[in-house]
């Protein structure tokens, strides 16, 4: 049944140049560098970062020819960081006994899988989540179009809500040195938070910048990062289940990533469809077993939609890779601000059901 956060809830989101999110950024990179010249491409990279070194590590299967250092340092330039970057790469092919099972259509792996959609936002998402993204993604835009010339890559934003309304807003944001703290709460609530507030929030509303007073260190100069280890800024900001693994680095053919997004696809398209203002989908796999062990759905009720959802989607991984296109070099844009609410992906897009 439904986590009930409908009135009260914290949610946090992060910027592209927070170390846990240049991770990700890498490994999806990695991805799609391989999947451009071979669809077929078998993935499962890790990226681990900190303290001037990057390690790139796992498995790739692939007709592809790719230059991995490279691929990691350009995404780090990209993202604003100017320091150097000692890069080790130990990547080796597939594990025979997982191939196996996947070539012949299976599941990549066991687990479980969830996918949620709300009718609250046009995002189909809480309002939360859409919101700590908003923020975050506001703190890059301002920082490589020079409107806060003094910012720098890292960031998280949080928001609160109490009895249903925005009760706090939290922003912390990596800054140049010798920049005033009035002058970094000035600028960061008048041009990233008040846009996003109404008049009556920007009254009422808790606003919190840069609490510890200084942030001049960050990313990996501050703090270590793991592909993976925001799974909740990545999903459902920890009100909904998420599932048992990350998405980041790993193709379609790993049901940790695929099923989540054929859930969220399923789950959207309930809600859009008129079957309930939130619904919930869980998905079940045992490794090389094409067929789901469970498929459940719900809306905010209790009412059961799995006849419906049989009826109009096909969970086998072959076919969510062909329905969603899951074998196109699409998953970077993933890597920041979240994985579902984007107009632009696949599984975002809104069909009629039977």
């Amino acid at each position: 049944m439904f986590y009930k956060h409908n009135n009260n809830y914290t949610v946090e989101s992060v910027t592209s140049g927070h170390p846990d999110k240049i991770c990700d950024q890498v490994s999806d990179a990695i991805l799609d560098a391989c999947l451009k010249k071979d669809p077929k491409s078998r993935i499962a990279v890790e990226t681990f970062g900190g303290h001037g070194k990057l390690i790139v590590g796992g498995e790739v299967t692939s007709k592809a020819r790719v230059n991995y250092e490279k691929i990691a340092r350009d995404v780090y330039k990209k993202i604003g960081y100017k320091d150097k970057l000692e890069v080790l790469i130990n990547i080796v092919t597939q594990s025979p006994d997982i191939a196996m099972g996947v070539d012949t259509g299976g599941a990549g792996d066991q687990g479980i899988m969830y996918g949620y959609a709300t009718d609250k936002t046009k995002e189909f998402l809480p309002k939360g989540v859409v919101l700590a993204h908003n923020l975050a993604r506001r703190l890059e835009e301002a920082r490589k179009k020079g409107e806060i010339k003094w910012l720098l890559p890292d960031g998280k934003t949080q928001v609160t809500y109490s009895k249903g309304k925005l009760n706090t807003v939290l922003v912390s944001t990596q800054h140049e040195k010798e920049i005033p703290h009035n002058v970094i709460e000035k600028e960061i609530t008048k041009k990233i938070i008040n846009p996003f507030l109404s008049p009556e929030e920007k009254k009422k509303v808790k606003i919190l910048v840069n609490p510890t007073g200084s942030f001049v260190q960050g990313g990996f100069s501050a703090d270590t990062g793991l592909t993976g280890r925001k799974l909740m800024v990545d999903t459902y900001g920890g009100l909904f289940p998420h599932g048992g693994g990350c998405f980041s680095g790993k193709d379609a053919t790993k049901v940790d990533r695929s099923a989540a997004y054929m859930a969220r696809f399923v789950a959207k398209n309930l809600v859009a469809n008129g079957y309930g203002k939130e619904a919930l989908v869980s998905i079940a796999y045992a490794i090389g077993m094409a067929e789901p062990l469970m498929i459940e759905a719900i809306n905010e009720k209790g009412k059961d939609l799995s006849a419906i959802v049989k009826r109009n989607f096909d969970f086998r991984p072959k076919e969510i890779i062909k329905k969603l296109g899951l074998n196109k070099p699409i998953f970077e844009q993933t890597a920041a601000y979240g994985h579902f609410g984007k107009k632009n992906l696949p599984w975002e897009k809104i069909i009629k059901l039977k």
